[in-house]
């Protein structure tokens, strides 16, 4: 259904991954992506046919890592969860097709890989990683981790930004095989440095040019760029408590028995206010009211008379407990 780039496979023996597993492998899954599915590939022209590049794409499927692979001209290696190499399916094919496994709780595992990646880049290839860092389960856009750049800087190799279409249609989160005859677009962003940004040694400069990579992705993606980390449930926590609550969740308080006396106080005080002692309203008529019913409407409200005083309701104050007398001889 489609036909992706002209492909070069560069063989890189001494690089992670298996050369042949790789040659073979690769040249089967674009076999397969090509009659399955219909991939428009857009600005392929952006990834320099030699010398290093980093690959960041937006994440929101694991297939993913099939459909911006296949649209590359190149071979190009990339970093995988370290998760993989727990399950039996994926501890040694996802290595031998040149994926470099990282920790994601850091540490020296993490650096490790890094400085694997920066070998890849300074052997004049390209490297592939997700600076969201996992997918987004929002479908949004999320902030953007600093890993992309600081291999960048270290290596002076440009960022190419990725966004593509369309995979979430072909494998939902969840979700294990790939429904075919779907359309995906991958679109390849002009290149972008790090020395267009600043002093790149300076760590303002790396998270400045990282903001600007998510930015341009999600042009290329036409996804709402959220300022959160992808996978971040405190985030996620704090957001949703910013909402307003909706007006059936409101849960009513009972009145206290105090508030309850000084509202039928203020009832009795109106109208004593409107009717006059005389039981006449502002116009000098009769509104109908005897005095007898105020003094009723006193009585109704629970409290002596003497706290009504000239139409002005005051509540009364609790009185205060005698002291228990001493006892003699003690």
């Amino acid at each position: 259904m489609s036909k992706g780039a002209k492909f070069l496979f560069e063989s890189a023996p001494d690089l992670p991954g298996n050369e042949r597993v790789s040659r073979y492998g690769l040249a089967l899954i674009r076999s397969v992506v090509s009659g399955l599915w219909n991939v428009t590939v857009e600005g392929v022209e952006n990834v320099p046919r030699e010398g290093p590049a980093v690959i960041t794409p937006n994440h929101l499927s694991f297939c993913d890592s099939i459909f911006v692979p296949y649209a590359l001209p190149r071979r190009a290696w990339a970093i995988g969860k370290g998760e993989y190499m727990d399950d039996w399916k994926t501890k040694h094919l996802f290595p031998a097709f040149g994926m470099i496994p990282v920790d994601r709780t850091g540490g020296k595992a993490a650096m490790d890989a890094l400085d694997t990646a920066a070998k890849v880049l300074d052997g004049g290839h390209l490297f592939m990683i997700y600076p969201e860092g996992t997918r987004s389960r929002s479908g949004n856009l999320h902030k953007g981790r600093t890993g992309a750049a600081r291999l960048a800087a270290r290596c002076d190799a440009p960022i190419i930004p990725v966004g593509h279409v369309g995979t979430l249609d072909v494998q939902p989160p969840g979700e294990f095989m790939m429904k075919p005859r779907k359309d995906v677009t991958v679109r390849f962003g002009v290149p972008m440095w790090a020395r267009d940004f600043g002093d790149p040694d300076d760590p303002r400069v790396k998270r400045k040019f990282t903001d600007a990579v998510m930015f341009e992705i999600a042009a290329l993606s036409g996804q709402d760029y959220e300022h959160t980390y992808a996978g971040d449930k405190t985030a996620a926590i704090e957001e949703s408590a910013t909402r307003p609550t909706a007006p059936s969740q409101v849960v009513p308080t009972m009145p206290t028995k105090l508030a309850s006396r000084q509202h039928r106080l203020k009832d009795v005080a109106a109208t004593t206010d409107m009717n006059g002692p005389s039981g006449s309203d502002s116009t000098g008529h009769d509104s109908g009211t005897h005095p007898s019913e105020a003094a009723a409407n006193v009585a109704d409200s629970g409290l002596p008379p003497s706290v009504v005083t000239a139409g002005t309701a005051t509540a009364p104050t609790k009185p205060t407990r005698p002291t228990k007398p001493t006892r003699p001889g003690s």
